[in-house]
């Protein structure tokens, strides 16, 4: 009994001084290729969830949906999906809004309809930079900006000896629910 009573003593000072939040994206997504001079633009949708302080440090974690309307890797492309891991270090500079930076990885896939390849896989570096609006105790607006860095893997069944890769770039406004 007295493990038990410590045990649900521990996890609620945990959950008390947790500072989880949930919150989603939308964004305008731009990627240009290099060795192709290809692009395109696209609708994105971001779910994230994130361990943290707005004023200070986080961890987040997201889900991206790309819906593309123009084909690269064959000739229906589908939506893009991927799932990111960023740092998020904000400051609390004393005025309305609180400036971040952050910084991660990625990796995420696209179906395509080629014959050699139904999926074709890519990771990503990612910077951003933005703003947290607070409205209130709990909740608060995101503007910002992301770069992202893609390697894209070769091709099956092809005279490339790499894949490709492309440059991103997503500005975005979101809506965060803090607990």
């Amino acid at each position: 009994m007295k493990k038990l009573l410590f045990f649900l003593f521990i996890t609620t000072s945990l959950y008390s001084e947790a500072k989880i939040y949930l919150g989603s994206n939308v964004g305008y997504f731009s990627e240009t290729f290099d060795t192709t001079d290809e692009s395109y633009n696209a609708n994105m949708l971001r779910i994230k969830a994130g361990y943290g302080n707005r004023e200070a440090y986080a961890i987040e974690f997201s889900v991206d949906v790309v819906d593309k309307d123009k084909n690269i890797f064959s000739q229906k492309d589908k939506e893009r999906y991927g799932l990111n891991v960023e740092l998020v270090k904000a400051f609390d500079l004393g005025i309305y809004v609180n400036p971040f930076f952050k910084a991660g990885f990625g990796a995420g896939f696209m179906e395509t309809s080629s014959t050699t390849q139904s999926t074709v896989h890519y990771g990503s570096f990612n910077l951003g930079a933005g703003m947290f609006i607070p409205v209130g105790e709990h909740f608060d607006i995101e503007l910002g900006y992301s770069y992202k860095g893609v390697s894209y893997e070769r091709e099956e069944n092809t005279s490339q000896e790499e894949g490709r890769s492309s440059n991103v770039t997503i500005g975005y406004i979101g809506f965060n629910a803090r607990f």
